[in-house]
């Protein structure tokens, strides 16, 4: 599909998927609520969380009808689509017998891979990756494990990032109106779409799950977005051949990504398996200086929109030079913030493991 027309009739049918997306979430959610309470998925507070009493989980049911009727009003079912759809349904299976039997790591990895692998066979790949000098480096045989390790990476940030009200929704958010953006500059209509079913899913869930929350997402939706944004990267952003068609999925979803890689770096340095949760994360250590847990989600979407605009610039600015001066410019303020704020690494935490 291409944008064509007028920018009000460009825009009018994206804006009813939103519309669609936020309205159905926003019914449903109540529904599901009542839901958890009826199978007992629900989250009971320990000394290792964040929360005072027992919350639902299973919230990111809503988030995932919600997508899903949204997308099957907009878009015509194509195989790309079709990928998306089939690759997230089987994540969201999986983060429900999560949500309600709480699976190990390694058969929720095992999970994750396969619904990858099924995206992969609709054709949702990524088969290049611009190189500056040379043009176009084509992936060829590395094409799928490059494109499941992307799908199962970002599926993984998303889920470790949920660990405050209304976080792990808002921070989708910004990232989703990101790739909104970038597409629309690109005429993507498919990604504007799904961007905005899933922006609107997420807004319609946010009045239920931001501080104090009535309902988490769990698993079944933190999975499900982490999924469904790196696979709109994959058939949108990814597939421009520009020198930067790389870095702006990854600014859009900045914020999981680099506070999952600064996890792993600060498990390693303190000889701890980077599959065991620690209450090292951004978030946490917001709350160690002392912010509500209003004021550090907030703080979290302020840097979250800050990586969103400078992506949207960097797909913009068509003048390799300066794209990596302001990579390079993110990237030093990333570390230096990690650093000041002790995520990449505190020996004196060395030992004590929380949930996530």
């Amino acid at each position: 599909m291409a944008c064509a027309g007028g920018r009000e009739q460009v825009m009018f049918p994206y804006l009813w998927t939103f519309i669609i997306a936020v309205v159905i979430a926003y019914l449903l959610t109540p529904l599901v609520i009542k839901l958890a309470y009826g199978v007992g998925a629900l989250d009971k507070p320990d000394k290792r969380k964040v929360h005072q009493k027992p919350t639902p989980r299973l919230g990111g049911l809503a988030i995932y009808l919600a997508f899903l009727a949204a997308v099957f009003y907009a878009l015509p079912m194509e195989e790309e689509i079709k990928g998306i759809l089939v690759g997230s349904s089987l994540i969201v299976l999986l983060g429900v017998i999560d949500d309600l039997k709480q699976l190990s790591a390694k058969t929720k990895l095992l999970g994750q891979i396969a619904a990858a692998f099924v995206l992969v066979g609709y054709g949702v790949r990524i088969e290049w990756i611009t190189n500056p000098i040379n043009g176009i480096f084509y992936l060829n045989k590395l094409s799928i494990p490059v494109t499941v390790f992307w799908i199962v990476g970002v599926t993984n940030t998303v889920n470790l990032i949920d660990g405050l009200d209304g976080l792990a929704a808002g921070v989708s958010t910004i990232a989703s109106v990101t790739l909104l953006m970038v597409a629309f500059r690109f005429g993507q209509a498919s990604t504007i779409f799904l961007t905005a079913a899933v922006a609107g899913a997420c807004i319609g869930f946010l009045p239920y799950n931001f501080n104090p929350a009535k309902i988490f997402m769990g698993d079944t939706g933190s999975m499900f977005l982490g999924f469904v944004l790196s696979a709109i990267a994959v058939t949108g952003t990814l597939k421009s051949a520009t020198t930067i068609a790389l870095g702006v999925p990854i600014l859009a979803l900045g914020l999981p990504i680099i506070d999952t890689t600064c996890a792993i770096i600060r498990r390693y340095r303190n000889g701890t398996p980077i599959y065991k949760a620690d209450k090292g994360h951004l978030h946490h250590r917001l709350l160690d200086m002392g912010m509500s847990q209003k004021k550090a989600v907030l703080v979290m979407y302020g840097i979250s929109s800050v990586l969103g605009l400078t992506a949207i610039i960097l797909s913009n600015l068509n003048n390799f030079i300066l794209e990596t001066i302001l990579l390079l410019v993110v990237v030093l303020a990333i570390f230096l913030g990690a650093r000041h704020l002790g995520v990449i690494g505190d020996k004196s935490r060395e030992g004590k493991h929380y949930s996530n």
